[in-house]
């Protein structure tokens, strides 16, 4: 089954088996509500690291039934993430998911060398499922939170993460476009000769059965009538799966343009770790980080 619209994704989820989320100094109530909400859907059971008093308070003033949750004290953000990243490392088909916590310290837990949750080499990635009313199904992004201007090497490991996102959704042959400013190639514009290289690798099947395309601009990859004007005839010329942006400014930019303009739905994982992880916003609404948890558990193995 191919998962056409986020609303979907509660359903879908639930067909797999039940993870453990272990949310990382989940203190406040956006993320207790979620974790709530996903543990009474039956997505997840849940381990809340925190300070016990505080966890507590939030759940009562916020009408949270606290017994949904094992709680385990720390008494600091540090001692939070060190206990969290244990309960992931101990614990099968879990999810890790960062609280109240800044980002930099939540990828130092999952990034330390000898009791992270990432192997040597390799590359993390946002990846983000937007439903945006304007367009016909799911679009799915990257990077939009963590990699600032990925190298073309980083980018052939995106791309592969695109590619199982998509598939782990039901997408049987996702199309992965290679966004830059335009179809030509310009020494000026490093990422049209990114694209170029990538293609290559395309060439040689090494996305299959993936199809990518670019250099391709946004337009061409969205709306099948500006890919007629421009008279591109690739599959992924308006009807893209799969958007790969050239920097973080971009990815980001189309992110938010999306959420705050478009009303769209989304949810979000870093892919590359050892688990699926849900780096949420502060910002982030409850339904963003429920979406988001539910995408984890159907990505956890």
């Amino acid at each position: 089954m191919q998962l056409k619209r986020l609303a979907d994704l509660f359903e879908y989820t639930r067909s797999s088996r039940i993870k453990t989320l272990v949310g990382l100094n989940a203190v406040d109530s956006h993320s207790l509500k979620a974790i709530a909400e996903a543990v009474k859907l039956g997505f997840v059971s849940a381990i809340i690291t925190g300070d016990h008093t505080e966890i507590q308070k939030v759940c009562l003033d916020s009408g949270i039934d606290v017994r949904l949750f094992r709680i385990i004290h720390a008494g600091s953000e540090e001692e939070a993430a060190r206990f969290s990243v244990q309960q992931v490392r101990q614990i099968p088909d879990s999810i890790l998911m960062k609280g109240l916590i800044s980002s930099d310290k939540f990828l130092r837990a999952i990034l330390n060398k000898e009791q992270g949750l990432i192997q040597p080499g390799a590359v993390l990635s946002h990846v983000s499922v937007i439903d945006n009313p304007n367009y016909h199904k799911l679009l799915i992004v990257s990077d939009v939170a963590i990699i600032p201007c990925p190298s073309v090497e980083q980018k052939l490991v995106m791309i592969q993460y695109l590619k199982k996102m998509a598939m782990d959704l039901g997408i049987l042959r996702p199309k992965i476009a290679i966004i830059t400013p335009t179809e030509q190639i310009s020494p000026s514009l490093v990422s049209t000769i990114d694209a170029a290289e990538i293609m290559k690798e395309a060439a040689n099947g090494q996305f299959e059965p993936a199809l990518v395309f670019g250099p391709i601009a946004l337009d061409v990859a969205i709306d099948a009538e500006s890919a007629r004007i421009k008279n591109i005839t690739s599959e992924v010329a308006g009807d893209a799966d799969c958007l790969l942006f050239p920097s973080i400014d971009a990815g980001n930019i189309f992110y938010k343009t999306n959420t705050k303009l478009c009303r769209a739905e989304q949810a979000a994982v870093v892919m590359g770790a050892d688990v699926p992880v849900v780096l949420s916003s502060r910002g982030d609404s409850v339904i963003t980080k429920l979406n988001s948890i539910a995408l984890a558990a159907l990505l956890s193995k």
